[in-house]
């Protein structure tokens, strides 16, 4: 290890390697339209995942120019790398240490690339906690409560909802009256007094319905946001779907919960629909399967429902209970033939 003296900074830069590891997240009450500076349009709410994590190490070299070299899963991404170094350049004001040296940073997913699950908010977050670790070499430990506030804070400003995937459970980013301390800003868990225990432990299986690249980007959607004449009266719902999420979080209202989840992922893509260019991320099989899972909880009313990301692919959420056997039988049997080679992620919520 070297050490080195930076310019007036009252700090020394270390030579050295950390690593993370962040889960992924997947929302509830969706975020989809922003302002500059990653400022959410609407609040959101998530879960984050278990299982499903990015590991990153960063190997940072205190005596050499600044530069960013990134390998995925092994092989070199210099696109990714060049993103890299214009996220660190934008984020020198928070980090005044960033861009003095040069940094390899090695990043891995246990998840399937294009499956549906967000590997930019738990790249971000890995990135944004190794960021925070050196800082905390350089400049001074803080409590564990401040390094990730701010670590969240900077992970958004790489991807908006990586934010969320700092904490563990259920999380809110963006501001709104019905979650004390919520930001614009930065993610805040949602209380855990206020959330009844029916919620606290849920699956999540991802079904790979397509994954391949989709037709438009996450980023080219948020922008098509901002031309949407519907995009006003969604983010006000968004907002206002926050007081029966509140109410529904508490009394354990199962049958509500899947009622607003569902028709949160459906506007979702509703507003993909009615962008101008108007484009469709469902797949047939979405659809199907979509269909199959409305016919199933009609004949069982067993509780399995969906949630769509901004793309084809279907996470099934259901508690674990007693019914979770049933309902996994039900999947296998009936749900798995509409995916790509039967893939399938499997995952779980629980804190």
């Amino acid at each position: 290890m070297t050490t080195q003296f930076i310019g007036k900074e009252n700090f020394t830069i270390h030579t050295q390697t950390v690593s993370e590891s962040c889960p992924s997240n997947i929302a509830l009450i969706k975020y989809w339209g922003k302002y500059d500076n990653q400022i959410p349009a609407n609040p959101s709410i998530s879960y984050t995942l278990n299982h499903c994590k990015t590991n990153t190490s960063m190997e940072f070299l205190a005596d050499e120019p600044f530069s960013v070299q990134t390998f995925l899963s092994g092989n070199e991404e210099v696109k990714f790398a060049e993103k890299i170094e214009k996220y660190f350049r934008n984020i020198e004001q928070y980090l005044p240490w960033i861009l003095k040296g040069k940094y390899i940073i090695r990043t891995e997913n246990t998840f399937p690339h294009s499956s549906g699950i967000a590997s930019s908010a738990s790249g971000f977050g890995a990135i944004a906690k190794c960021l925070m670790a050196l800082d905390e070499t350089f400049t001074g430990k803080i409590s564990e409560e401040e390094s990730l506030r701010k670590a969240s804070f900077l992970a958004r400003l790489g991807s908006g909802s990586a934010c969320r995937s700092l904490y563990n459970g259920l999380i809110v980013w963006g501001e709104t009256e019905e979650v004390q301390g919520s930001s614009d800003l930065f993610a805040v868990p949602y209380p855990d007094a206020e959330i009844h225990e029916v919620f606290k432990s849920f699956n999540d299986w991802v079904l790979l319905i397509h994954e391949g690249q989709k037709s438009v980007s996450s980023t080219v959607g948020h922008g098509l946001m901002k031309t949407n004449s519907y995009a006003e009266r969604r983010f006000q719902e968004a907002r206002e779907n926050f007081v029966p999420m509140k109410e529904i979080l508490k009394s354990g209202d199962m049958e509500r919960f899947i009622k607003l989840v569902e028709h949160e992922a459906l506007t979702l893509h509703a507003m993909m629909m009615m962008s101008d260019p108007a484009f469709i991320l469902m797949k047939t099989g979405t659809l199907e399967v979509i269909n199959k899972i409305w016919d199933f909880r009609r004949e069982t009313e067993l509780p399995l429902f969906f949630t769509l990301d901004a793309g084809a692919n279907v996470h099934l959420l259901f508690p674990s209970d007693a019914s979770e056997e049933q309902i996994k039988t039900f999947i296998e049997t009936e749900l798995l033939q509409h995916t790509q080679k039967n893939g399938v992620v499997k995952d779980v919520m629980r804190f």
